[in-house]
């Protein structure tokens, strides 16, 4: 009773978020982040009691940065709620505007997409990311993150609701489910009398998971098995500064660089300087007899290891003959997340660009560029890597859909 008293709630706020004009949704936002400030040490406070279980309960290396806040970190939740104010509001624009023969004008307008469902797991700043985006686009937001974050997010949505306060505004613009228990998160998964569109933010088994039981549209937004392509052309500098940055700057991130294909004429040039500059973080090759011929210190990779996100310091590689062999490799065992090619030959770019399967796929750049405040959308409500509605980081627009609006001078159809 008390997820559908949520739901309820939820689609009754929604109705009326939908009529706030740009100046209250940022005004709103404006008291949440400072908001937010004001909550920092009772934030920093309850994340302190998840970190602790979580080492107790032996998370790795990769999800406990996920799960780590700081004050820098909380104040990066505040400066993402203030980019979003600075960013155009999509809700109201009218796309097209067009006169039939008849005399009837049919437009198109952006319109709020309603109720938003959010599952994710150890991420507490998504708590703050997920209602700045939902709220801008006068949605309601629903958040049920994973039983490691539950102080961290209690925290978070309550100081978020106390700036909804402030401003006047409907606290219920954000409810949190705080029951972690699965059956509650299953029972979620069915409240589509309430929740427009659920979007699951986590592993491979959560989204599975919300895929198969969920009854509510699903907006997928995945796992991140990245690769990264050294043609014969490339830059060694560039190809290896590249590859440091996308594999170590921060390992528990879907963006984060998971495999490395290198062409086979450079191998014997390429591999000990790379291995050299992955020695500095003390990173784990797991690469194909060929590689570990030439470096022994590699550990030889076995066939589960090309399809793998590690989210640690681990690193599969391969060596291809061609670019065509390494689109296909990347195409077969990718997530459709961010792939990244580097070299210096225009036609291998054009071609990698034109057949990789993925969400964002880069020319000469690191691949933890896929990211909504990378891309200039302010915080991000995720990485959609499916086809449908949304693809790639989910900024404003894509928290909205469209109606027809229709203006008549009488007209009835023959």
């Amino acid at each position: 009773m008390e997820l559908i008293e949520i739901g309820k709630n939820a689609k009754n706020v929604s109705r009326c978020l939908n009529v706030l004009g740009q100046t209250e949704k940022n005004n709103g936002l404006c008291q949440v982040a400072a908001a937010l400030m004001d909550g920092q040490e009772e934030i920093l406070a309850a994340n302190q009691k998840d970190m602790e279980r979580a080492v107790k309960n032996g998370m790795s290396q990769g999800l406990l940065d996920r799960l780590a806040l700081s004050e820098s970190r909380i104040k990066g939740m505040a400066d993402g709620l203030l980019e979003v104010v600075s960013l155009e509001d999509p809700v109201g624009e009218v796309i097209s505007m067009k006169q039939r023969p008849n005399g009837l004008i049919i437009g198109q307008k952006r319109v709020p997409l309603g109720v938003i469902g959010i599952i994710y797991e150890a991420r507490p700043n998504v708590t703050a990311d997920a209602f700045g985006l939902c709220f801008k686009t006068g949605n309601a937001v629903i958040l049920k993150g994973g039983s490691d974050a539950i102080e961290s997010n209690k925290a978070i949505v309550k100081w978020i609701r106390n700036g909804l306060e402030r401003a006047g505004l409907p606290a219920d613009a954000v409810q949190l489910i705080e029951d972690t228990n699965r059956e509650t998160t299953k029972a979620f998964m069915r409240l589509n009398q309430y929740v427009d569109v659920l979007i699951p933010r986590g592993g491979a088994g959560l989204i599975r998971t919300v895929v198969e039981n969920s009854t509510i549209p699903v907006i997928e937004t995945g796992t991140g098995n990245c690769h990264i392509f050294v043609d014969e052309s490339a830059d060694f500098d560039m190809a290896l500064n590249i590859i440091y940055n996308a594999k170590t700057q921060r390992i528990g991130v879907c963006n984060a660089c998971e495999s490395l294909l290198v062409h086979r004429k450079i191998a014997e040039r390429f591999l000990p300087l790379l291995k050299a500059r992955l020695d500095e973080k003390n990173v784990e090759v797991r690469a194909d007899e060929d590689a570990c011929r030439i470096v022994p210190e590699f550990k030889l990779a076995a066939e589960e290891d090309w399809g793998t996100e590690y989210l640690d310091y681990i690193l599969s590689l391969k060596l291809v003959d061609n670019v065509q062999e390494a689109i296909d490799h990347i195409n077969k065992y990718n997530t459709k997340h961010s792939e990244s090619i580097i070299t210096s030959d225009y036609n291998h770019s054009q071609k990698f660009l034109n057949e990789v399967d993925a969400a964002a796929v880069y020319v000469n750049a690191s691949t933890r560029f896929t990211d909504g405040f990378e891309f200039g959308f302010g915080a991000e409500i995720g990485i959609s890597t499916q086809k449908l509605h949304a693809r790639g980081p989910m900024g404003l627009k894509e928290l909205t859909t469209t109606k027809y609006i229709i203006y008549g001078q009488g007209q009835v159809r023959p």
